[in-house]
């Protein structure tokens, strides 16, 4: 597999964690009693943000997935090669445990700071922002990441409007973060869980599965749901969308 593909992977991955998992730890609740923190919604941006920007920079190298399920839905979506699907997913999660390294090396730097408090780390039950149960967990993460890719493979397909796919899937996970983050903390990426996770340790850890299992699931299901929906890309429209609604696919 070209070595610059699953470069583009990792250093995608790395900008994801460290942008999204970085306001959640740095700039969340920075100075509380003064408002300065960005909340709730301000992280959700920054998730966004980053796979935008990402995208833009990296997509045409590697086709920015910077998310195993991602990778793996598009597999299912008959989108991208089965084949190279272990190496982006080994690039991917190097790519997050980098960033959680140099997070950590920086979040520490503050008196006080505990890694195992969280870490921007996913979790269910005890371990959610809102309490909520490892059901609740389950298919919120099935769900989200289900649209997601729904959302991806629509706008990444022949006939959608030309350069606007970052933007649309930018948007999609920030829509997704201001959702889920009660819940989760929202995951619907395996390699940005595991890399705060294996920083916080205890319980994180223990929970891990669940963030690798539902993303993939939900994934899947979302790719093949836009496969029997709305067909395949032999489907796809020759002209771009002008709006018109009797322009159809198929």
């Amino acid at each position: 597999m070209d070595t610059r593909k699953l470069g583009a992977e990792a250093l995608g991955t790395f900008w994801l964690v460290l942008g999204g998992c970085g306001a959640a730890v740095l700039a969340a609740g920075f100075m509380p009693d003064t408002h300065l923190g960005i909340g709730l919604v301000g992280v959700s941006l920054a998730f966004g943000l980053t796979v935008l920007t990402g995208a833009y920079a990296l997509g045409h190298v590697s086709g920015g997935h910077f998310n195993p399920a991602v990778t793996i839905g598009l597999v299912a979506g008959r989108r991208f090669p089965a084949a190279d699907a272990v190496g982006y997913v080994i690039a991917q999660v190097a790519g997050a445990i980098a960033a959680a390294a140099v997070l950590a090396v920086i979040a520490t730097g503050a008196d006080g700071f505990q890694l195992s408090d969280g870490f921007a780390s996913n979790g269910f039950d005890d371990l959610s922002p809102g309490g909520y149960s490892l059901l609740a967990a389950l298919v919120t993460e099935i769900v989200m990441t289900a649209m997601f890719l729904v959302v991806i493979m629509g706008a990444t397909r022949k006939g959608a409007p030309n350069g606007t796919a970052p933007v649309a899937i930018g948007l999609a996970l920030t829509l997704i973060h201001l959702i889920s983050i009660p819940v989760t903390n929202t995951s619907v990426n395996p390699a940005r869980s595991t890399g705060p996770a294996l920083f916080a340790g205890g319980d994180h850890i223990v929970q891990l599965w669940l963030f690798w299992l539902a993303p993939i699931i939900g994934a899947a299901l979302g790719a093949i749901l836009y496969r029997v929906l709305l067909g395949e890309r032999a489907d796809d429209l020759d002209v771009d969308v002008t709006g018109d609604p009797e322009q159809s696919i198929g």
